[in-house]
């Protein structure tokens, strides 16, 4: 379907970027170019936000990200809506007892049933929730919190957890139309024509429309992926889930939580109906098909043991499986991959919302500032460079799941072994920092500790976070020192870099720090260190001055 053909047809609608798919990914992606002054159209086939079941929280890293944006106080009352039905769920349980964590797939309210308020008796806010492994609940008094990947996070931290992606996707739907991105729903992209100088692109409701660049972030099966011809490789499935919300009865003698089975895994919770099954017999036949209420009770019964509990009423389901597959690259030419569009793998753990919300976060800006001409194509080249190994962790962090799940005798003693790691200090702390995504890392020149890593939520002495300074998506350059030498290094970059000179009580050993828009530290000075040479190399390595645009 692609061609090297110029696309020079003057009659097309013409944007910067096309974004194919309208969930969180494409949309939050669609805010990050806006951001940047790119001018973009978003097609999504779905006429509605799709309210079926996927993932139900938001790690650190996913929450972090949003917090920059200045989404916390949406991300927060969503939270709330919803916290009082986990409440009702979880709370005649132990205090201490492991329980599904939020962060975990997963119910949004069922269709057209509106959350209630939490009643007058509610039962108190159930234990902190330190996440799970392979349905191994991780309890959250066993967790380090002074580890330093876990210093500064700010106010994001786990106010995300909740956060269903029906509910995410409304958000983001709102903020891209503050922002003035155009979104088409009930609109199919069918295909393309990529040429040297931009992308033709097929629409399935009339006239093609005409980019600079095509983004898919169409999902699992993607179109633009398959039609651009990137690789997918990986490895086959070999479970059967189902993941639902229902109405049911019988099920009394259902543990809550993950449940560990002689024929597989279980989940009854968080939320009221909310059921998950997995099954060691292979993929299911058609994925496509719609689950019905019988199946769903024979999934349930079959991992269960539980004879007698019946479904009666399927509100929102889905199929899955552990098929885990990457892209071999990001990027082919004018068409980039993003989501599950460039990585597909099993829900558990619910990485795959927050990988893909990452991925926006890094190529956002990168693809504006090429878009608009204010940086060469070859700053995407570290699009690919710096969200493929994250995508490759996630892969295999599921892969490990699905080992420690299987119902065989070898498996089993295996869990029992990971069991016990899991709950110990040293244990609990390194997997919910894999869970949370506070240890990504990009590998960045550079030999200062933040380098490399998000960077952390500083408190200046005026009461303001750095947090609040990336929302209109530029970097920020940190004078923590009052150093005219220091300033003067941004000043060819002004329009792209924004210069604050601020005191930090909390870390008065740190004189510099540039943050990249999306976060991350691509330069950091401590002391009297004389990091000029360094502060440079940065600048120019992420930021074209303006002279040399002018000069371009």
């Amino acid at each position: 379907m692609t061609s090297t053909h110029r696309t020079n047809d003057d009659t097309c609608e013409t944007y910067d970027v096309v974004v194919a798919g309208g969930g969180p990914v494409g949309l939050f992606l669609a805010g990050e170019l806006r951001l940047g002054g790119a001018n973009v159209l978003v097609v999504e086939r779905l006429e509605e936000v799709d309210v079926t079941i996927k993932a139900g929280g938001i790690n650190t890293a996913g929450a972090v990200a949003l917090y920059r944006r200045g989404l916390l106080p949406e991300l927060a009352e969503a939270w709330e809506r919803n916290r009082w039905r986990l409440q009702a769920f979880l709370g005649d349980r132990a205090a201490d007892a492991p329980a599904t964590p939020p962060d975990s797939p997963a119910a949004p309210p069922a269709p057209d049933s509106p959350a209630a308020p939490p009643a007058p008796d509610a039962p108190r806010t159930p234990p902190k929730f330190a996440g799970h492994f392979a349905g191994i609940m991780m309890r959250g008094d066993l967790f380090d919190d002074s580890d330093p990947a876990f210093a500064d996070i700010g106010p994001a931290d786990r106010v995300g957890l909740g956060v269903p992606q029906a509910d995410l996707e409304r958000i983001l739907a709102a903020r891209a139309d503050r922002l003035g991105v155009e979104v088409r729903r009930g609109v199919e992209l069918t295909g393309f024509d990529a040429g040297e100088d931009g992308v033709l692109i097929h629409l399935g409701t009339g006239r093609p429309v005409r980019a600079g660049w095509l983004v898919g972030c169409d999902g699992g099966r993607s179109t633009v992926r398959k039609l651009a011809g990137f690789g997918f490789p990986g490895s086959e499935p070999e479970i059967t889930g189902y993941q639902a919300v229902v109405e049911m009865s019988g099920g009394e003698r259902l543990g809550k939580g993950w449940n560990t089975t002689d024929v597989g895994t279980y989940v009854n919770g968080p939320f009221p109906g909310r059921i998950l099954t997995v099954e060691f017999d292979g993929p299911p036949a058609d994925r496509s098909a719609p689950v019905t209420a019988e199946e769903l009770q024979a999934a349930l019964r079959r991992v269960s043991g539980v004879p007698e509990v019946t479904v009666h009423e399927v509100h929102s389901s889905t199929r899955f499986t552990d098929n885990a597959r990457q892209a071999d690259t990001y990027r082919r030419g004018r068409v980039l991959l993003a989501g599950d569009a460039a990585h597909v793998h099993s829900p558990f753990g619910g990485q795959g919302l927050n990988l893909g919300l990452g991925d926006a976060m890094n190529l956002g800006w990168k693809l504006a500032a090429v878009a608009r001409g204010r940086a060469p194509e070859s700053l995407l080249d570290s699009y690919t460079a710096e969200r493929h190994p994250v995508g490759a962790w996630v892969l295999d962090w599921t892969r490990a799941q699905v080992a420690v799940m299987r119902p065989d005798r070898h498996a089993r003693a295996l869990r029992r072994v990971v069991t016990d790691l899991a709950l110990t200090r040293e244990g609990t702390t390194y997997l919910v920092g894999q869970i949370s995504g506070v240890r990504q890392r990009y590998d960045l020149p550079g030999d200062h500790p933040l380098t490399g890593g998000s960077a952390p939520d500083l408190e200046f002495s005026d009461g303001t976070r750095l947090g609040e300074r990336l929302r209109d998506g530029r970097a920020v350059l940190l004078d923590l020192a009052d150093d005219p030498k220091l300033r003067a290094r941004a000043e060819e970059y002004g329009d792209r870099v924004d210069v604050v000179t601020a005191v930090c009580p909390g870390r008065p050993e740190l004189t510099g720090l540039l943050v990249r828009p999306d976060g991350f530290t691509a330069w950091a000075e401590d002391g009297d260190e004389d990091h000029s040479d360094g502060l440079d190399d940065a600048l120019a390595r992420w930021f074209v001055a303006t002279a040399d645009r002018a000069r371009g």
